[in-house]
């Protein structure tokens, strides 16, 4: 059976990651380089010749400084999501400054591309077994779905009990939660939904992996990647710790090679459509309150 698998793009500055998050203070940004727009401009070409539309989780930070990048994903085709306003992760938060982070995202999308959001990934995968309740004010404020849960074990992100596909987290809600896609080694879960171990990992890697989830659990995948990643001229953070500049640079100069070869192996398309399709499928689990 031939899957749609879901492409998604979390859009932001190569400055405002999770790797660097104790290097480089908020109230820099402001006076760093901008590199997001030629960088999705890439990204862009990459999708267009491989007829190619995918969903772009991107931060309010973002849009509200560069509005006409965010018409010019839209207008090609693409789905506008919200990543949040800037890259705070979500088990920091309380419920009402997560609901606040909502609606300042997606007012300063909704601006700049002129349509309705209705999807989010929150940053750094940071809706976890901490933070369940991220999911209620979610459903409140109107989210269709969400793609926000690594079901896997990191020492940045993950929820390691949570389910691999799609699932409903509440009993009164029609939202749906699509976790990135983990691949089994045996009994084992390991990450392959893209990002640094794409980069990192050989190439046959994540080729077994999405065709694994396709054909052995009989699911489509979801594949993230960020802007920054075709970009190995962006500048080097010296102050980092050595294994955040591993993570972060390793395998910037193949990546967009890398991501060609992808697009044109397996069948993608948007989130949205994704959700709608997994919606009949997604199983009841109410793992929030």
């Amino acid at each position: 059976m031939a899957f749609s698998n879901g492409m998604s793009v979390d859009v932001e500055e190569w400055f405002q990651v999770g790797a660097f998050e104790t290097t480089i203070p908020r109230d820099d940004w402001a006076s760093l380089g901008s590199r997001v727009e030629d960088n999705c401009a890439r990204v862009l070409d990459l999708f267009a010749a491989a007829g190619v539309r995918a969903t772009f989780f991107t931060l309010g930070w973002v849009a509200a400084r560069h509005p006409a990048l965010i018409r010019r994903i839209h207008d090609a085709g693409h789905e506008i999501a919200s990543h949040g306003w800037d890259h705070t992760r979500v088990f920091t938060l309380d419920p009402d400054r997560f609901g606040a982070d909502l609606a300042q995202s997606r007012a300063a999308l909704e601006d700049a591309a002129g349509v309705a959001v209705t999807g989010y990934r929150a940053p750094s995968f940071s809706i976890d077994a901490r933070s369940p309740w991220a999911f209620s004010v979610l459903a409140e404020a109107d989210y269709a779905y969400s793609s926000s849960v690594a079901p896997v074990g990191h020492d940045h992100y993950g929820w390691r009990e949570a389910p691999r596909f799609a699932f409903q987290p509440l009993a009164d809600s029609a939202l749906i939660e699509i976790p990135v896609t983990t691949a089994m080694l045996g009994q084992r879960r390991v990450a392959a939904g893209g990002g640094g171990f794409f980069r990192v990992l050989p190439y046959a890697f994540s080729r077994w992996a999405i065709a694994q989830v396709n054909r052995e659990a009989g699911r489509p995948a979801v594949f993230y990647f960020h802007p920054w990643e075709i970009d190995p001229d962006q500048p080097r953070v010296a102050g980092a710790p050595l294994r955040s500049r591993l993570r972060h640079y390793t395998g910037l100069e193949a990546m967009a090679g890398k991501l060609a070869r992808l697009l044109g192996e397996f069948r993608w398309g948007r989130m949205d459509a994704l959700a709608a399709e997994q919606a009949l499928r997604a199983e009841p689990l109410a793992l929030a309150a």
